[in-house]
């Protein structure tokens, strides 16, 4: 793969006066009926001189081919006059938005899911966006849709049902997106294309799945709250029995202990409000 080379050539306002110049003499020419001369002063003019002229804009590059043969790249931007015989390919050196369509993949332990990423990319090696591939765009296309997808199988969408792994797609977006870049400009580099940032732009469970999971999502935040629930249940019934004896308010048997622990975590762990019911009589009846 040839590497790039930079050109500076010469600045194109002093061709293009001798071309009008030799335009100016080709008419005196004709107009003295010298046909055959200005008739080569036009020829030279316009297949020597002319074609040599190049205008390169900011943030665009110029590759020189002649005759099959990279000879170089001209990034500054100006008027300037090269060789009329090379081939003059424009590339931009903007950055590039590369919105990712959604791909329905599986994850590492089998869910479907639908996940899309944005991407942001430019080229930093002309000569090998150039010459290394057919077509630089379809190539970063191709190769960023393969990337997500081998992103997506590495590491599981959360850890609800694989509560071992340290990385998910959904809980991890930092690590994930600097994964996915390192793994871009690894893919992209043959092609002189530099990633300068990748995110995850879409996430979400499959639609046939998604109901499903919702439920085990729900079913998990409930678990986690009852379980929160009866932890402070269990410290407040252990500190109002503590306070009882302390200040020798009432004392209770074992059987007693075990009826007011019961009746206050029914109180305290009851998803609903509980009705009182006063006891006129004794504690034991």
């Amino acid at each position: 793969m040839n590497p790039e080379k930079i050109i500076n050539p010469p600045s194109g306002f002093a061709t293009f006066i001798s071309f009008l110049l030799l335009l100016a003499v080709s008419a005196v020419c004709f107009w003295l009926e010298q046909i055959a001369v200005g008739v080569i002063l036009l020829i030279l003019d316009f297949a020597l001189v002319l074609p040599g002229l190049i205008i390169v804009n900011p943030n665009e590059a110029k590759v020189l081919t002649l005759f099959g043969k990279y000879v170089g790249t001209v990034k500054k931007d100006g008027f300037f006059w090269v060789n009329p015989f090379t081939t003059k390919k424009k590339v931009s050196l903007k950055a590039f938005n590369l919105n990712g369509q959604q791909l329905k993949v599986n994850d590492s332990i089998g869910n479907p899911i639908e996940i899309a990423a944005v991407i942001v990319w430019q080229i930093k090696d002309t000569a090998a966006a150039v010459f290394a591939v057919e077509n630089y765009i379809q190539y970063v296309n191709i190769q960023s849709e393969a990337a997500v997808r081998h992103l997506a199988n590495s590491f599981p969408y959360d850890n609800l049902e694989d509560e071992t792994a340290t990385i998910t797609l959904r809980g991890g977006a930092d690590q994930v997106s600097q994964m996915l870049e390192k793994e871009l400009n690894e893919r992209l580099d043959r092609a002189g294309i530099e990633v300068l940032e990748a995110r995850i732009s879409h996430l979400a469970y499959a639609p046939e799945i998604a109901h499903s999971m919702l439920q085990v999502q729900q079913a998990s935040a409930i678990i986690a709250a009852r379980r929160l629930i009866v932890e402070g249940a269990v410290g407040m019934v252990e500190m109002a029995l503590n306070k009882l004896s302390e200040k020798n308010i009432v004392e209770l048997d074992e059987e007693k202990k075990a009826a007011m622990v019961s009746n206050l975590l029914v109180v305290l762990c009851g998803d609903k409000a509980v009705n009182p019911v006063v006891n006129t009589g004794t504690l034991y009846h």
